[in-house]
């Protein structure tokens, strides 16, 4: 080969590799991609919220705004609502930090020790919203908090966060959320230190799946559930809805006294397709002045097998005294699922005689004399509570809640219902 040819090939391999460097450049060049609503705002803020629908981009945001913070800070620190959250969504997931870094900028995720370290020296220590106190004497100069609408010690995780968010001379937060109203986030919305930045699902579209569309958009698209989650509206309670958000948030508690009975309450579902209703899974206890604490909500969608199987899985991790369960519309199947799961579980068998707005508003009374307290947030069934107005279809984890409750509070006359003993039990 003479000398010229080898002279062409060195050329031509610099050139492909130009290329080649060009292009990983702006597969990560979030300057100019960004949508104008995704890029931090101007001024003088200590906290940036973004209150934007499924598939907006939040997690992109928040992820590059830690990218681009690692490059000038040292503590740039982050809170998941839990630890699956933190490493599954903003660290691994498919728009967190280790996918949209360069091999040049990306961190080393050190899980054992719970952080990231940056190659400018900058350290990203992970915190999740469910253990507060591991915020406690924490300092931040840069912190990206997601999911706040979701967090189930809020208020307790945010304030020892804000304490924490003291180094440097502009110390600042990015939170990113899709809107629940819970009192933080009405808070935040309130706070003059804090600019907002709302955007719907429908401003993303050209990143999403065409099938994301068609089902789930035609799905809930008009419905309330799709005004939160696809338009990003803050909900305000229902006219008329049994519960209001205010009282529960009055009487919600970080942790509860020792208890003298708890109680795992399940509502059946018998089909599993994408259409059938969850299956709702309640823990409930008493403590030895008759007042109540909601524990814990592992209601979920799936077959007569894996509801049998959270709902055992609740009974044991909660110690409880006894799991009672619907059986209006799945008879013995619900006692033999759960006897197949484990045969010395302490069951009951609950008939509904009357309907569900009639069990549910004594239950409802129990809040109004302050003798119900939630453990923390439980935002799904929140949701369904403070949605449900008397006459609807009452939803599967309300339903749930209403009957460990009542085998906690009420007497058999007042609850609307009778307790059989199944055959074998």
């Amino acid at each position: 080969m003479s000398e010229l040819a080898i002279k062409d090939r060195r050329q031509l391999a610099r050139i492909l590799e130009e290329i080649e460097r060009r292009k990983e450049a702006a597969r990560y060049d979030w300057a100019s991609r960004a949508r104008p609503s995704q890029t931090p705002p101007e001024g003088d803020w200590r906290t940036w919220l973004i209150m934007a629908g499924r598939g907006f981009g939040k997690t992109r945001v928040g992820a590059e705004w830690t990218r681009e913070s690692a490059k000038h800070f040292r503590f740039v620190n982050l809170i998941g609502a839990t630890a699956d959250d933190a490493r599954d969504i903003m660290i691994e997931g498919e728009s967190g930090i280790l996918a949209i870094c360069p091999d040049s900028e990306r961190p080393d995720y050190q899980p054992s020790k719970r952080r990231l370290v940056w190659p400018t020296g900058a350290t990203s220590l992970i915190f999740t919203a469910d253990e507060p106190d591991r915020l406690r004497g924490k300092s931040h100069e840069r912190l990206w908090a997601d999911e706040i609408g979701a967090w189930k010690y809020a208020a307790d995780a945010w304030d020892m966060a804000m304490f924490g968010l003291r180094l440097g001379p502009d110390p600042r937060c990015i939170a990113t959320t899709t809107p629940r109203p819970i009192q933080l986030v009405r808070d935040l919305i309130k706070d003059p230190e804090c600019v907002i930045t709302r955007g719907t699902t429908y401003e993303n579209r050209d990143n999403l799946a065409p099938a994301f569309f068609q089902q789930i958009i035609t799905k809930y698209e008009g419905t309330r559930l799709g005004r939160q989650e696809l338009n990003a509206e803050l909900l305000d309670d229902v006219p008329g809805a049994l519960w209001e958000r205010e009282l529960i948030d009055t009487l919600r508690v970080i942790e509860h006294p020792p208890l003298v009975r708890i109680v795992v309450g399940v509502d059946p579902s018998v089909t599993s397709t994408s259409d059938s209703a969850e299956c709702g899974i309640v823990v409930a206890g008493v403590d030895a002045k008759g007042i109540a604490y909601v524990l814990d909500d592992q209601s979920r969608r799936g077959t007569p097998h894996a509801w049998a199987v959270a709902a055992v899985a609740a009974y044991h991790a909660h110690h409880a005294n006894r799991l009672v369960a619907e059986v209006n519309n799945g008879g013995e199947m619900v006692q033999l699922t759960i006897a197949t799961i484990d045969p010395h579980v302490a069951y009951k068998a609950v008939h509904a005689q009357k309907g569900k707005a009639a069990r549910a508003e004594p239950i409802a009374a129990l809040y109004e004399q302050g003798k119900v307290h939630h453990v923390g947030t439980l935002d799904a069934l929140e949701d369904q509570m403070c949605t449900y107005v008397p006459g609807a279809e009452s939803p599967d984890r309300l339903d749930a809640l209403v009957w460990a409750l009542t085998e906690l509070m009420l007497p058999i006359h007042v609850s609307y219902g009778y307790i059989a003993k199944p055959k074998g039990w």
